[in-house]
């Protein structure tokens, strides 16, 4: 069952990363994805935002990137699906997506490399949450065939923690349909019916968890796998770190400052973010980050054994130390 067309091939799933490589470029564009100009030694990374929760807009809350030689160069909305190939054009510095998309970036040939750790799963704040209505039939895994699951993106941890977790129950993946909107909009289509299952990460799960009315917590992906697969880290380009490599130490050194006091202050964090985006603070669900933000190489080693397994990346050709570094953290001794 190893290769049995599980991401519709390894071929499939590079031509779409190629094309949107190709177009993404005039889409960010419009998006007004303009390089700021570096200005009395300040450094600016160009940045997406998008309803999530993130130690970038946590930081600079914070007032972190005040005194920085770096800071960040917001350039507006631009879709999860759209960022890695965004990154790999040099429209975007960095971004914060599940490491799978950057394998397959990097096996498709791109310069972009993971150097922060950011969000780790744990039972009280995994990384994501799969919701179905209060009165469907659905209560786990192996109810899933058939079904209609929402997610934000393809080729990321929605897609690929819940296909491996019907793999490993022996139920096939292609058996259940997946369509992508923002995790902000996922409730919309669970109510009207559109999807059975929706997979929704901070802090729009939070609102989805409060609406006990309308919404039950099937479970996370804390459930499914400890938290292995929950590492959702920041990647930066690769000509971005090898012109600023000084700056780069920084921005992963306020990044680590930001999540040591998220994890310390739960209740302020969450608080900050949910202002920031207009959310209630009892709907807004936070991420717990590694405070030092060294990546781990197991949770690295995890997804690559998985790529490999599903023919999906050429090891000779990518390597595991290819996908991160923790040569830009100022903790790495």
């Amino acid at each position: 069952m190893k290769n049995k067309n599980v991401f519709h091939g390894k071929r499939k799933l590079f031509s779409i990363v190629t094309a949107v490589l190709l177009a993404v470029t005039l889409v960010v564009s419009l998006a007004g994805c303009e390089k700021k100009e570096q200005t009395d030694g300040v450094v600016y990374f160009n940045y997406p935002e998008w309803v999530y929760y993130d130690l970038v807009y946590l930081a600079d809350e914070l007032g972190y990137f005040e005194n920085a030689n770096i800071k960040p160069n917001y350039v507006g909305q631009i879709a999860a699906g759209q960022m890695i190939p965004a990154l790999s054009t040099g429209s975007l510095d960095l971004v914060n997506r599940h490491t799978p998309l950057v394998i397959s970036a990097i096996e498709a040939g791109a310069d972009i490399k993971i150097i922060a750790a950011g969000s780790r799963s744990t039972q009280a704040n995994p990384h994501m949450k799969y919701f179905v209505k209060a009165d469907s039939p659905i209560n786990g895994i192996a109810d899933f065939e058939g079904k209609t699951l929402g997610i934000n993106s393809f080729g990321a941890c929605s897609e690929f923690v819940t296909k491996k977790a019907l793999r490993d129950i022996g139920l096939d993946p292609d058996s259940v349909k997946m369509i992508t909107a923002p995790d902000s909009e996922q409730e919309a289509p669970l109510l009207r019916g559109d999807t059975d299952i929706a997979i929704i990460h901070p802090l729009s799960s939070g609102r989805a968890t409060a609406n006990t009315t309308d919404f039950r917590l099937l479970l996370s992906d804390w459930d499914i796998d400890g938290g292995i697969s929950g590492l959702c880290p920041y990647t930066a380009s690769g000509t971005f770190v090898r012109e600023h490599p000084e700056e780069v130490k920084e921005l992963v050194g306020i990044l680590s400052k930001a999540a040591k006091w998220n994890n310390e202050n739960p209740d302020e964090a969450r608080q900050m973010i949910a202002d920031k985006f207009g959310f209630k603070l009892e709907e807004a669900e936070m991420f717990e980050f590694y405070e030092d933000q060294i990546v781990p190489a197991e949770n690295m080693q995890y997804w690559y054994d998985m790529f490999t397994d599903l023919g999906l990346v050429t090891t000779d050709k990518v390597k595991v130390t290819d996908i991160y570094t923790n040569e830009y953290n100022p903790a790495n001794k």
